[in-house]
């Protein structure tokens, strides 16, 4: 039948091209109401008389009554002899009062079938389908799917088998509605010949195959139609496309195609094309019939594929939006950081890392592992990562820090209820370690929940896991987090890693730690951004969870860097406190910014002698920017406000948050530090035009 032959209907179940296969529209009394020149000339009657009586093409009961079927059937021809035929029939919109309609397509076959031929038939559809849902539901990546729903086909279905995607549903878009000319078109992802040889010229995978129009033969593949050709000069001249273009489409040799839409509701995932180059025959309705229970399930496994690979890039997209960058440079370390997620179904997961600059020129590390995969867990992931963010900006030990992110956890996100879904319950369980680096004293305070002890690499010694008491995983509530301090000499290399990296199913992860050890051992002396990489390669973690790997190589203050001296809590020494940082600062060869850092001192030491008490400390630190501490015994916290003009007092920390880049304050276990930064250059002070303004000074 030729397209330009077809009774107009609504998407039929197959059309048939170049059979000369007769179509026709048939009433549910078995009267024909319409049919194309073949079949009026095919079986020699008029079209307005019914079947004769022993054709039981459609049998008009209660069985029969919605959907599509099929059968075998015996008609008369024109010249009087019998013709076994089988044919398919789906149901067409109500005529009037009559009852229902019927689109029935037939195909000559040479000899009856038998009840064994028909049994054969059923076994082989039966075969194939059990082995499709078998082979394509084991996996959820696209081009491995379509690969094994080709393969599925050679070589007892066809010779060559190909299988094209549209490009939206490779980028992990919303599939089109239809095929038409100004869709991007489709990408060949796979091709499965017999002898593994692709036919000279054919569309090879990774090729976007030529766009073939709505009103080419092959358009009604876009309309859930199965196409059936076995000629194929008249499909190459029908497809009016070059002869480089025609290649691509057809294979060399190749004398009888089938192919059928992979679609889900309405939705395009693809098409499969099925092709015999040596193998003699045509296809038929029974072997289109095949073939589409075959694309049934093909395609409810491309979409569950497709919407997996779109959860997976967007939540990998956003857990690399949420990364810090994975080579930084603080003046208490140089950082790498290694991501490297799940590449199985698991799914992109929870673990992260992150590094924070502190006051006083410390730097803090972060690492922790939420529980599961997916987007639910990254969303997780993020809040985590920014309350950890927030509540590190308060200046607390690492012990603190965990047991305020603990108490977050229990009190705001496990009133959601489970059944909600909500990301927020995947927070529950998760892991973190975060430790602080001090460069002033080169020692490291570490703290975990849940979570693997760091590895640590001192020059000159094996490398060694930092002995760690670890309180419970986040969630559980009511349970201390130890603190551990350790010093880290200059040249230290300090390792912080998830579970994923060390531990193996079934495994010890014992003996992951150990292998992790011995492998960083052989690295050590590697540039610090190639060592995690290759890390990683050698210990060729489990595809079934993510692995995130932070190195960071500890620097210690040149000698000389810092001055501290401790004062009496007296008036009196407030100008002492400022001879001696502007000496130190001349002696540094700072003394451009002895102006600004005696006032912030003065200020500094003033509040802390009239609400601290005794002693009272002064620091100054030198490196890429000063630092000016004062610190003091008592745990008050120091607040700003603006004083109005009658006020005697109240302006010294707007002075000092006027004069500085940032100030702020922490507590000790002892105390309390108020700590200011200056910028190295006094061009970039902000203590200017604006403060002098603000007061009224005239220098």
């Amino acid at each position: 039948m030729r397209p330009s032959d077809a009774v107009p209907i609504d998407a039929p179940p197959f059309l048939v091209d170049g059979n000369d296969t007769p179509a026709l529209v048939v009433d549910a009394h078995g009267t024909v109401l319409s049919g194309t020149p073949d079949a009026r000339a095919f079986l020699g009657h008029r079209l307005d008389l019914p079947f004769p009586s022993d054709s039981a093409l459609i049998a008009p009961d209660a069985s029969h009554t919605a959907g599509t079927f099929s059968g075998e059937t015996t008609l008369l021809t024109a010249a009087g002899a019998p013709e076994c035929y089988r044919y398919t029939a789906r149901l067409l919109a109500p005529v009037s009062d009559g009852g229902p309609t019927w689109l029935v397509l037939l195909a000559r076959t040479d000899v009856p079938a038998t009840g064994q031929d028909a049994r054969d038939r059923a076994e082989r559809r039966s075969r194939l389908a059990h082995v499709a849902a078998m082979s394509i539901g084991t996996t959820l990546d696209l081009h491995d799917m379509a690969d094994r729903l080709a393969r599925l086909l050679v070589p007892d279905f066809a010779d060559l088998a190909v299988v094209d995607i549209p490009v939206t549903v490779l980028e992990s878009n919303e599939p089109p509605r239809a095929l038409i000319e100004g869709v991007s078109g489709l990408r060949r992802v796979a091709v499965v010949s017999e002898d593994g040889r692709v036919p000279p010229g054919f569309g090879a995978v990774g090729e976007i195959m030529p766009v073939v129009g709505s009103s080419m033969p092959l358009a009604p593949v876009s309309e859930g139609s199965v196409v059936l050709a076995s000629d194929m000069d008249e499909l190459r001249e029908a497809l009016r496309v070059s002869p480089e273009d025609a290649v691509k489409l057809i294979p060399r040799g190749g004398h009888a195609m089938v192919a059928a839409p992979l679609v889900v509701q309405d939705r395009m995932l693809g098409v499969l094309a099925a092709w015999r180059l040596g193998t003699e025959g045509d296809y038929d309705l029974d072997d289109a019939e095949m073939l589409v229970e075959i694309t049934s399930r093909g395609a409810l496994g491309f979409d569950n594929a497709r919407r997996y690979a779109r959860e997976h890039r967007t939540a990998l997209a956003l857990q690399r939006s949420l990364l810090p960058p994975l080579l930084a440079h603080t003046p208490a370390a140089r950082t790498a950081g290694t991501y490297v997620p799940a590449r199985d179904e698991a799914g992109v997961g929870g673990d992260w890392f992150d590094v924070l600059p502190l006051s006083s020129l410390r730097t803090g590390f972060v690492v922790g592992d939420v529980v599961g995969h997916g987007l639910g867990s990254t969303v997780a992931m993020g809040r985590l990562r920014t309350a950890v963010q927030t509540v590190a900006d308060l200046d607390l030990e690492p012990g603190e820090l965990l047991g305020h992110l603990d108490d977050l956890v229990v009190s705001r996100w496990l009133g959601h209820d489970a059944d909600t879904g909500s990301p927020d319950l995947a927070a529950v369980g998760a892991t973190v370690l975060y430790a602080i680096y001090d460069p002033v004293d080169a020692r490291c305070t570490i703290a975990a929940a849940g979570h693997p002890p760091p590895l640590v690499l001192r020059p000159g010694r094996a490398p060694e896991f930092l002995e760690l008491s670890p309180g419970p995983p986040l969630g559980v509530g009511g349970m201390p987090f130890e603190t551990v301090d350790i010093e880290l000499p200059p040249g230290s290399l300090i390792a912080f890693y998830t579970d994923g990296l060390v531990e193996r199913r079934g495994g010890d992860i014992g003996d992951g730690m150990a292998r992790f050890a011995e492998v960083m051992a052989r690295h050590r002396d590697q540039a610090l951004e190639t060592i995690g990489p290759e890390v990683l390669a050698e210990m060729d973690p489990p595809h079934d969870d993510d692995v995130a790997l932070l190195l960071a190589a500890t620097r210690v203050l040149p000698e000389g860097s810092v001055a501290e001296w401790e004062l009496p809590a007296d008036p009196s020494v407030v100008s002492r406190a400022r001879e001696l940082t502007a000496e130190q600062l001349v002696r540094w060869g700072l003394g451009e910014l002895a102006f600004t850092s005696e006032l912030v001192v003065s200020e500094l030491i003033t509040n802390a002698i009239r609400y601290g008490g005794s002693p009272v400390g002064l620091r100054l630190i030198r490196d890429d920017i000063l630092v000016c501490e004062v610190s003091d015994p008592s745990n008050s916290q120091p607040r700003m406000r603006r004083a109005v003009a009658t006020d005697e007092g109240g302006r010294g920390l707007f002075l000092v948050a006027q004069m500085t880049s940032r100030w702020g304050s922490r507590y000790r276990r002892t105390g309390k530090t108020i700590w200011a930064e200056q910028s190295m250059d006094p061009s970039e002070s902000p203590f200017g035009e604006r403060l002098l303004d603000i007061y009224d000074v005239d220098l």
